[in-house]
């Protein structure tokens, strides 16, 4: 174990946010962890855990020790007469793992492709796009239990995946359930199905499916359309900082949904199999006037409303400050047209 002082964190957060960590330790394996956690003075410290860094919002230096986690490894960890598994390390790039499962014959992930982010933090968000969310390809992970130091493992049902969220986001409470700051994840598994089929239900595929005259795409092709539709709708954050999609699409009864479209009929919506129905938040956001509109050093993306953007760059970065006073304003003015209040997705620090 390796204890840094004082580092930078700008590099770290997709952002581009201009911060500290008082105190850094650089995850590689659970050896390092163990380390941590039976050392003197780090062991009484408050942590907070940190990934790729795209899906955070620093309103400060960190005072925590931060744990880096830099766990790599990709493999076929097993398979079945149905799926093959899939493990890799929680450092590991969500999207480096997409296009490795692919170079390597085993399709699944395709529409989860260019999703920032690291391995690790993608059970934690219940990550998803174009149809498809992690809970649907999720076999298990491993992961460390920061009370006691015992390694664990987790198969979906006991991770309580819902929309945008797991057991990980969750304090424990009376029933004991939740491991929000208790639990590092260390690898993750994934069940890739041998009988494939393409997942086309978004109208965004469909057009490409239509554009290309294509109509039986394999799992590179819609890849490929996948990655293209993200590089024309969201910003690189290597290019302009950014923590992807800002705010959680909002899910309404029939009833609400039939009332805002008594009122605004052009309302981007899905109904989903529960019965309820997904709002587009960037349709909301846009509605209200946002695209393009600024606060200090942080603005509203100009092709996509659902993103909030570092217009200062690297040298004059937007303050987390700035940020979260642009996102609470989205919010007061969606609320007030909608009667909807959106919900973040970024942990804000």
């Amino acid at each position: 174990m390796n204890l840094e002082k004082n580092v930078p964190l700008q590099p770290y957060n997709t952002f581009g946010i201009a911060a500290k960590a008082l105190a850094l330790v650089r995850v590689r394996d659970e050896n390092d962890l163990r380390a941590v956690l039976t050392d003197p003075q780090l062991a009484t410290m408050p942590r907070q855990v940190l990934g790729g860094g795209s899906n955070i919002v620093l309103t400060g230096d960190v005072k925590a020790l931060v744990l880096k986690i830099e766990v790599q490894g990709l493999r076929l960890a097993s398979e079945t007469d149905k799926h093959w598994v899939v493990e890799a390390g929680a450092g590991v790039g969500w999207h480096d793992l997409v296009a490795w499962t692919l170079d390597n014959g085993y399709p699944g992930l395709e529409n989860l492709a260019l999703i920032p982010g690291s391995v690790g933090a993608s059970p934690v968000q219940n990550i998803g796009a174009y149809g498809v969310e992690l809970q649907d390809r999720f076999d298990s992970l491993d992961a460390m239990d920061l009370l006691t130091g015992e390694l664990f493992s987790l198969n979906a049902a006991q991770c309580g995946f819902g929309y945008r969220d797991s057991v990980f986001k969750h304090a424990a409470g009376p029933d004991g359930l939740g491991l929000a700051g208790r639990a590092v994840i260390l690898r993750v598994r994934f069940a890739l199905p041998k009988r494939w089929k393409p997942e086309l239900g978004y109208a965004d595929l469909e057009r490409k499916m239509s554009e290309s005259a294509n109509h039986t795409p394999d799992a590179r092709q819609i890849f490929d359309w996948v990655c293209a539709i993200r590089r024309a709708k969201l910003p690189d954050p290597q290019v302009i900082g950014n923590a992807g999609s800002f705010f959680k699409n909002p899910t309404v009864t029939t009833e609400q949904c039939a009332d805002i479209i008594a009122r605004d009929p052009k309302v981007v919506h899905y109904h989903l199999d529960d019965g309820r129905i997904k709002l587009a938040a960037g349709w909301l956001i846009d509605s209200c006037g946002w695209k393009g509109k600024t606060v200090g050093h942080a603005g509203v993306y100009e092709k996509q409303a659902l993103v909030l953007v570092n217009k200062g760059g690297r040298e004059n970065p937007c303050t987390g400050g700035e940020v979260m006073t642009l996102a609470k304003a989205i919010q007061t003015s969606v609320y007030e047209r909608f009667g909807i209040l959106l919900e973040p997705e970024p942990v804000v620090i």
